[in-house]
Formats: structure tokens, sequence, C-alpha cells
């Protein structure tokens, strides 16, 4: 087993996992710690535990220390800062007539480096604003271009849901969402009700996704004949979690008629199966 403690550098990005050493940690501390850009002082959001090693990507960095008061001024300094040099980019930005849109600014921890965050329709050529920000600012200056979903990520708002964002909140990686989802859960296909503010299909639609495939397989297909009751009949519809099945029966005279059977009410067809359970797993990088 190793131990491990999650920290966050900014309110919604995402969570790394640190070698806690020996320090009493807990949930809402700031330190200071080791990172592949240098020294960053962040909060704590998972406090230490033991995960199986196979969990867990090394070698770990450690924490170095818990933040003091010094390292607290520091970082209510480089939230000014930040704040002044957004005011200078956009300046910037406006002289050198780019088509470029500010999303966050981020000071790394010792002041060392900047990064700017923006969105952009396309490419952008702007080797002559860096040099004019480094000029400015007399540091390294990094421009990184986002995504939409990056950009809700870091802006956070409400979603239809009524709800703070999940990538906001809780999301540590965008998975893959694709239009399947949407389908095997029996949601209408329409883009304005599927889709977060981002525009892309909404990531909530993955939560449930296991359980309807498990659900929807127990089912017979849309379309497909079976054996009820009341005779032979087409599957018109079925509803996974309620496991019914709605069929239409055809008749002589050109009517139709339905009926709604429990799913092992026909014949032939699979007993529902709860769902296999799976043991919680904490990610850990």
């Amino acid at each position: 087993m190793t131990n491990i403690v999650g920290i966050r550098f900014k309110e919604n990005g995402k969570t790394y996992y640190f070698d806690p050493k020996e320090l009493a940690l807990k949930q809402g501390d700031f330190c200071v710690v080791e990172t592949a850009r240098g020294t960053e002082c962040g909060e704590v959001v998972l406090a230490p535990k033991a995960v199986e090693d196979r969990e867990v990507v090394q070698p770990l960095k450690p924490v170095l220390r818990v933040a003091d008061a010094a390292d607290h001024r520091q970082m209510e300094r480089n939230r000014e800062r930040e704040k002044k040099a957004a005011a200078v980019f956009h300046e910037k930005v406006e002289k050198h007539r780019l088509e470029m849109s500010l999303v966050d600014v981020e000071y790394t921890f010792d002041g060392s480096k900047i990064i700017f965050f923006f969105t952009a329709e396309g490419r952008v050529d702007f080797r002559e604003l860096v040099k004019d920000l480094a000029s400015v600012f007399k540091t390294r200056i990094e421009l990184r271009q986002i995504g939409v979903r990056d950009e809700c990520k870091m802006m956070g708002g409400i979603g239809m849901c009524g709800r703070p964002f999940c990538c906001s909140q809780f999301l540590n990686d965008f998975s893959r969402v694709t239009i399947k989802s949407a389908k095997d859960q029996g949601l209408p296909l329409n883009p304005v009700k599927i889709s977060g503010v981002c525009g892309i299909l909404m990531c909530c639609l993955n939560y449930e996704q296991e359980t309807y495939e498990h659900l929807n397989k127990q089912l017979p297909k849309v379309g497909s004949s079976v054996d009820t009751p009341n005779g032979k009949g087409i599957v018109a519809e079925t509803a996974a979690l309620a496991g019914t099945v709605k069929v239409r029966y055809p008749q002589e005279d050109g009517s139709v008629t339905f009926e709604t059977y429990k799913a092992e009410e026909l014949k032939g067809a699979k007993h529902p199966q709860p769902h296999p359970k799976k043991a919680a797993k904490t990610p850990a990088e």
C-alpha cells in the first residue's frame, strides 16, 4: 500500500496526488509541494490515505511542508498580480489585433512564470505578443490555448439541472461522451436538451450508462418479434429502469393495439439480473 494526499491548486482545478511523508495533513490545509513546474502551494482536498500500489504512478512527488503565514501572503500577492496581468494582457491583445479571449491567468507560486489561458476560433500567431508581455513582466510567459470544456471548468456556472457544473466541482478529467448514451437512456436526441453550456454532450450522460447497458441487454430489441401472454407481437418500446416492454399487435383490419409487460412475462426473455457491484477505487497519479 502507498500513502497519498490529494491537493488542488485552483478552486476548479484538477486534483493531484503527492506523498504526504510523515506530515499530519487534513482536508482544508494548505501545503507547499514540489511539482513538475516547480514549487507550488495548494489545498488538501483528500486527506492522506493508503491505496494499492498499482493505483499509483510512481514516483510520487513529496509534500515539502505545511504552508505558513509567509506562504499565504505569497499566494495573496500572486492573486493580485494575476488581476493586473489580465488587464495588461487585454491591452496587448488589442494592440496586436489578435482574435483571442482570455479565460484565466496563473502565476506560479515562486513567480518565475505566468500562464495565460485563452480561447480562439483557430490557431493564433502570438509570438510578438509573448515578446511584448515578457518585456513588461520580466519573467517567463506561457500562452496556453484551451477548448470550450476547459473554459467551462475554469469559469464555473450553473447547468440546466440547477446545480454547479460537474466539471468545475469534482471531475478531474473529461471522458468521451457519445450520442449512443442518449439513445440507450431513451433521451430525446435534441442537442439543446442533451448538451451542456459548453455545447458538447453533457458529462452526466456517462454516469448511468453502464447500468443502462446492463439493463438493456436483458430486454428485447425494438422491432423484434416476441411471444407474449396474448400471442405474438412486435416490440415498440422498452423502459430499461422499469424493466417493461411495450408490445404492438397489428390487427387484420389495419388497426394496432398496444400492451405493456414486465420483461419476465415474455416467453424466453431473460430474467433481470442485478448489476454486478464493483469495488470503489481511489484514482491516483
